[in-house]
């Protein structure tokens, strides 16, 4: 570098840019209910989206960066996509997030709601801040605060998504469209994923693969009585607890389908380890249990396991069973299930979403009419990091945390990271964000850590920073 970066200033340009600018913007933001595609099939003609994509457009043009571009990319019948350029030297490093959110959900604490930014004990809270309205500001911010030091940097790509609460559909053939502009980036930071505390850098080294289908079963033409039909027509809430015990052990949780298990690298197995010997009991804390109910295990490192490298299975919806206050004595004609299976990091979603469909679909019980569609998105096990990158995060978690960084795999899943592993082998991966604990993505009560996003901001200045001497260091 051409001069020597100063931690302490860089944080003071960041903790100011945040009160300053990307507070105020985030809690705008927040107001907007920019639902996924999945969410609201009438986005466009909503305009929620376009509003979000205006209002986040509008604060990456004001910043003071040097010969900063943007473009909002639009491609027929798809959400649009936030593309920025930033000149530096030869190398690129590519940033990413995305703008969409997840829907409202309910059991949101009293005065706090999915599109009211309500401010906490240093918490802002409301739907999409944390995960993942963040991520453009905190990009520009740190690059931001290194032209503020004039301290060199590559050029900088920035990509946000407007789809990838929907499992990323429209970002392959943006990606395809702006392939020559985008080039071949040397590093790739993505900021949508989680923390296991808030006290140190956190790299995510894996993601799971998802499988989200509808499985529809249907019996009858027409609701009937239930002492009339009881009996004699199969319920098809029966039929449903036996397809999926096809699928899942009821009493353990456990998956049974071959082509959705992987034996775990030992070099993941000892991060494990590390991060459930650091974090302890708050592996299960993290989850807001009822009084008295436990946790699949009390050995902090099987949930460790069972929630990043096992396949997993939840019911996340159910059409066709009225509410209680409006459920007569019925046997329901037809049930619509909305299942989501998350895959090991390694597994072949392709191949495991066939074999779900075969095994569901296959000799249904009492012949009832059973269908499951799918779609499938693989998921990623990040490359072996090079020296000069470990070195990084060590030297940014102990510089703005005063800890040492720790590694481990995430439960979620981010389809734009399989594809950057499969277009991009050689490429490496600063995957980190902002959810740790209670921080509650796509529940109720979604917040955002302010002083954790600004050491993190500054954070992946610095490891920006170190990218662009990697060579010499």
């Amino acid at each position: 570098m051409s001069k020597v970066l100063d931690t302490a200033e860089l944080q003071r340009f960041v903790d100011s840019t945040w009160d300053r600018s990307v507070v105020p913007e985030l809690c705008s933001y927040v107001r907007i209910p920019n639902k996924s595609p999945l969410f609201d099939p009438q986005w466009e003609q909503h305009g929620h989206m376009e509003r979000a994509v205006q209002l986040l457009a509008s604060w990456c043009r004001r910043q003071p960066i040097a010969g900063l571009t943007l473009e909002i990319a639009r491609l027929p019948g798809r959400t649009p996509l936030i593309f920025i350029e930033v000149p530096g030297t030869a190398d690129t490093v590519l940033l990413y997030g995305h703008l969409d959110k997840q829907p409202e959900f309910t059991g949101w604490q009293e005065g706090l709601g999915p599109w009211e930014p309500v401010i906490r004990d240093g918490r802002l809270y409301g739907r999409g801040a944390a995960d993942d309205g963040y991520a453009v500001f905190s990009s520009l911010t740190a690059i931001a605060a290194l032209e503020a030091q004039h301290i060199p940097h590559a050029r900088c790509v920035v990509l946000i998504e407007a789809g990838e609460e929907s499992g990323s559909p429209d970002l392959p053939a943006h990606v395809e469209a702006l392939a020559p502009r985008i080039g071949t980036p040397s590093l790739v930071v993505c900021l949508d994923a989680e923390a296991g505390d808030y006290e140190r850098l956190w790299l995510t080294t894996s993601l799971r693969g998802n499988i989200v289908g509808t499985l529809d079963i249907q019996v009858l033409t027409e609701g009937v009585h239930s002492g009339a039909g009881g009996g004699i027509a199969p319920s098809c809430f029966d039929v449903l607890r036996q397809l999926l015990s096809r699928v899942a052990d009821e009493s353990t949780g456990e998956l049974k389908l071959a082509e959705l298990k992987v034996e775990i690298p030992e070099e993941r197995r000892r991060q494990i380890a590390a991060t459930a010997k650091l974090l302890g009991d708050s592996v299960a804390a993290r989850m807001p249990f009822v009084p008295g109910v436990q946790a699949i295990s009390k050995d902090a490192f099987d949930l460790l396991v069972n929630s990043t490298w096992k396949p997993t299975l939840t019911v996340t919806g159910i059409d066709g069973l009225p509410n209680v206050c409006n459920a007569g004595n019925v046997l329901a004609p037809r049930l619509t299930v909305k299942l989501s299976f998350r895959l090991p990091p390694t597994a072949d979603a392709a191949e495991a979403a066939a074999a779900i469909r075969r095994t569901l679909e296959a000799d249904p019980p009492y012949k009832a009419r059973v269908s499951f569609s799918c779609g499938a998105d693989s998921g990623w096990n990040a490359p072996p990091l090079e020296p000069w990158l470990e070195r990084a995060v060590q030297e940014a978690s102990h510089s703005f945390f005063g800890r040492e960084g720790m590694a481990m795999g995430v439960g979620g899943t981010i389809p734009f990271m399989a594809m950057l592993g499969a277009r991009f082998p050689r490429t490496q991966f600063l995957v980190t964000g902002v959810l740790g604990p209670h921080s509650n993505a796509h529940g109720p009560n979604e917040f955002l850590h302010i002083d954790y996003a600004k050491r993190l901001t500054a954070g992946v200045a610095q490891v920006i920073a170190r990218h662009a001497i990697r060579r010499s260091a």
